[in-house]
């Protein structure tokens, strides 16, 4: 009988669905004997859109002692299946997902929600294991008004017969963190300190269960409640589970070959230049300071997105970017303006124009921190990291080089930037598309450089100068950010020195554009003399030489007439505005 081929799990979370229906699966079964070797209490941290439901969902099937029967079913063929440890299918499991509990206006309304919700699950929960206890077992969790009361009543009758739980959390934090959005910190605060209910749940599953796994994509609701629940073992940054999420090479590889193999990319499709496409775009993810000089990471959703493209179209999407599943700075930005409401807004928007126009910072990386600091810097730097907005890129004197990961991610910062400063200065963005097309086309440069440095003088003057070189290169790099037909990159290494700018057409998509630019951005003071300015002017023309004799940039740059444009501002107007001839 001719094998069907494997569907594309792009938006499949359950496990079992994954494996019943034949989609593709890539095996993780690996890693749940070392899950078992290093604690019972788990934690782990990855960003949205990484296979966490997935994950949790194959880790739910695994100790499911309801789901012995379908051992082989699921798991055959799978790492797993044939290691098999001695806790397989041994565990009854509650299994919980925080994301599915709405919020409301008031305490009354939370704790009505969470206990609706974890009362349903319960419910689940009782059918399930029904015959293994007594016939009103299940009537009398269904009897109980609150879901604390199910617990206890399951918690006795399992501890009576000598069965052991699991305790299964999916998007932990979810919750807690739109009870922060919606109603703001002292809300929260009720319920996750003192006598609020939600950490009096978390007492309960502290004494209940013989396992728990927590997962999610922050660690400031954990922090809040580490007292009521102690974690025995935080896995976020262990060595041995960065692989655990994501997509290596080898794995997308190995999947697009079998795609090929079974027809569904065309006979010609080249699977290196393809990886090659999307390796800046959706690749580049560390996790743990141990693996920095391991292979990469993907996001897995990314992949799935391009993957069903190429099959149903034979080409890269026109976006490589998928909107609906995007990382989105701007909740990193709503929590931390709810705690502070908004009091140390421009410093927060210093360290994403920092990072944006160096491409990354240096940082010490907290694994916890309380709810209400997540404006203290280092806690908002590394709150961009769990949110995956930054990633490990090397160790610096003892602290961690975070860098933005990908293009996707740099886009959100682009957009991010450009609805910030469109607060205080209005862009005309159709004129500005008319300005790219003569950038792209002819090489006229100067009109789009003017126009950026018009409304950059507009935002400047509602700003405090101290903040305007960060200001000023996130600015000129949000808008040149704006148009599909360059790649633009921040602070690449040319020649032994860093370039401000670097436009690169896309040639994949746009094989049309012309013309290519390094740019050297150069800022002084509003004092400085026209002698400073002729200073700079003549260090970054001695610059942008040096850059243009790079054999990485001549490559790059092949095909394209590569123009060397110097900028300098004297506080905020543009006073240098030249371009040098290429060698």
């Amino acid at each position: 009988m001719e094998e069907q081929v494997k569907k594309i799990p792009y938006g499949v979370a359950k496990f079992e669905e994954v494996r019943i229906e034949n989609f593709y699966y890539v095996d993780k079964t690996m890693y749940l004997p070392q899950m078992e070797d290093v604690g019972d209490y788990l934690f782990l941290i990855r960003p949205r859109r990484f296979g966490k439901s997935l994950f949790v969902s194959m880790l739910r099937a695994y100790y499911d002692i309801a789901a012995a029967d379908r051992f082989d079913r699921l798991f055959g063929g799978l790492w797993i299946h044939e290691h098999p440890t001695p806790l397989r299918n041994s565990f009854q499991v509650i299994y919980f997902d925080f994301s599915l509990i709405g919020t409301g206006k008031g305490t009354d309304d939370l704790e009505r929600n969470f206990n609706s919700y974890c009362g349903i699950a319960l419910d689940t929960f009782a059918e399930t294991y029904a015959k293994y206890y007594d016939e009103s077992f299940v009537s009398e969790v269904k009897s109980m008004v609150t879901a604390r009361d199910k617990l206890n009543y399951i918690n006795l009758h399992a501890a009576k017969r000598g069965y052991p739980l699991y305790l299964i959390v999916d998007e932990y934090d979810n919750f807690t963190n739109a009870v922060l959005s919606d109603s703001g910190i002292d809300m929260f605060r009720n319920l996750t300190h003192s006598s609020g209910f939600f950490r009096e749940y978390f007492k309960i599953f502290k004494a209940m269960f013989s396992r728990t796994f927590l997962i999610g994509v922050s660690p400031v609701t954990l922090d809040d409640l580490s007292s009521g629940y102690n974690i025995d073992w935080n896995i976020s940054q262990d060595p041995r589970f960065n692989h655990m999420l994501g997509f290596t090479e080898t794995d997308v590889e190995v999947m697009f070959r079998y795609y090929k193999e079974h027809g569904k990319l065309r006979p010609d499709a080249d699977i290196e230049a393809m990886t090659a496409e999307m390796q800046p775009w959706y690749n580049n993810y560390c996790f743990s300071r141990e693996c920095l000089g391991d292979d990469r990471l993907y996001n897995c959703d990314m992949v799935f997105y391009y993957l069903n493209h190429q099959i149903a179209f034979g080409r890269p999407p026109g976006e490589m970017l998928d909107k609906n599943i995007r990382t989105d700075i701007r909740k990193v930005w709503m929590l931390a303006d709810i705690i502070d409401r908004g009091s140390r807004r421009e410093d927060r928007m210093s360290v994403i124009e920092e990072i944006a126009a160096k491409g990354g910072i240096t940082m010490k990386l907290r694994s916890s921190f309380p709810a209400e600091y997540i404006t203290e810097d280092e806690n908002f730097r590394s709150l961009l990291y769990y949110y995956g907005l930054l990633t490990m890129d090397r160790e610096v004197f003892g602290e961690l080089r975070m860098v933005i990961p990908n293009n996707c991610v740099q886009e959100q910062y682009w957009t991010f930037m450009r609805d910030y400063y469109r607060k205080s200065a209005d862009m005309d963005t159709i004129k500005l598309s008319e300005d790219f097309y003569h950038l792209a086309a002819a090489g006229e440069w100067r009109p789009l450089v003017e126009r950026i440095a018009a409304s950059y003088r507009e935002v400047s003057s509602v700003r405090d100068a101290s903040r305007r070189e960060h200001d000023l290169q996130g600015f000129f790099k949000a808008y040149l950010a704006l148009s599909p037909l360059y790649l633009v990159r921040p602070e690449i290494e040319l020649n032994y020195g860093y370039g401000d700018l670097l436009l690169l057409p896309d040639k994949a998509r746009y094989p049309e554009v012309a013309h290519s630019y390094v740019i050297e951005l150069k800022y002084l003071k509003a004092g400085a003399t026209d002698t400073d300015a002729a200073r700079v002017e003549r260090e970054a023309g001695e610059q942008l030489r040096r850059y243009a004799a790079d054999r990485a940039l001549q490559r790059l740059s092949a095909d394209t007439t590569l123009h060397l444009i110097t900028i300098v501002f004297r506080g905020p107007e543009m006073i240098v505005c030249t371009e040098l001839s290429a060698l």
